[in-house]
């Protein structure tokens, strides 16, 4: 078997002279119940870049390591709320969360919601948001619950063709959802039914 050289920058095998196979990058969702300090650092990052690239994470500009450390950690004291994220070759890039509804909501018990979905903008167009909404439906779906609620910015177009591609359903639009650099922003409301008729 030839070793790997580099010819003009790119990696050939140096018996046969071939190019080598272009890894894809291993993508994976998970559920995170305890942080190790690498995925609290990498998830940091990915989120401060996703809020730089005005991703819509609720901030508009990084409030500090700190504070987003802080928020993750509390997430995982939050019953209703689970924790997803999306790794390309293990390092955490990006994450959304499903949130159940309150115990004392009875009338809405049959529905959960999506929020706070975000990619780092250097890893997008992988089909990991895909993949994390995904995930979150089948958790949803296996849970029992009959509705996914979830809402964005008007503004975020690819995040609403993904959602629309999925079948989620537009049910509404809050004309001051957001405020951005003294702008309002409308938000663009969605659901999708879970459970097929039999």
């Amino acid at each position: 078997m030839g070793t790997m050289i580099a010819i003009d920058g790119v990696p050939r095998d140096d018996r046969s002279g071939a190019h080598s196979p272009q890894a894809r990058p291993k993508l994976a969702v998970d559920r995170i119940t305890t942080f190790t300090d690498e995925d609290l650092l990498g998830l940091c990052e990915a989120t401060d870049a996703a809020i730089i690239d005005g991703g819509g994470f609720g901030w508009v500009s990084p409030p500090g390591r700190q504070v987003i450390e802080s928020y993750f950690r509390g997430l995982l004291m939050v019953p209703e709320r689970e924790i997803y994220v999306g790794r390309v070759d293990g390092v955490i890039v990006g994450s959304t969360q499903l949130v159940r509804p309150s115990r004392n909501n009875e009338a809405q018990a049959m529905a959960a919601t999506i929020t706070q979905a975000f990619v780092a903008p250097y890893a997008r167009r992988l089909g990991l948001a895909r993949m994390l909404a995904l995930r979150v439906e089948e958790r949803a779906r296996g849970m029992g619950y009959q509705v996914l609620n979830l809402d964005v910015r008007e503004t975020h177009t690819g995040a609403i063709a993904l959602y629309e591609g999925l079948g989620y359903i537009r049910w509404g639009t809050h004309p001051a959802y957001a405020r951005i650099g003294g702008q309002m922003i409308a938000g663009a409301f969605y659901y999708k039914l879970l459970q097929r008729k039999s």
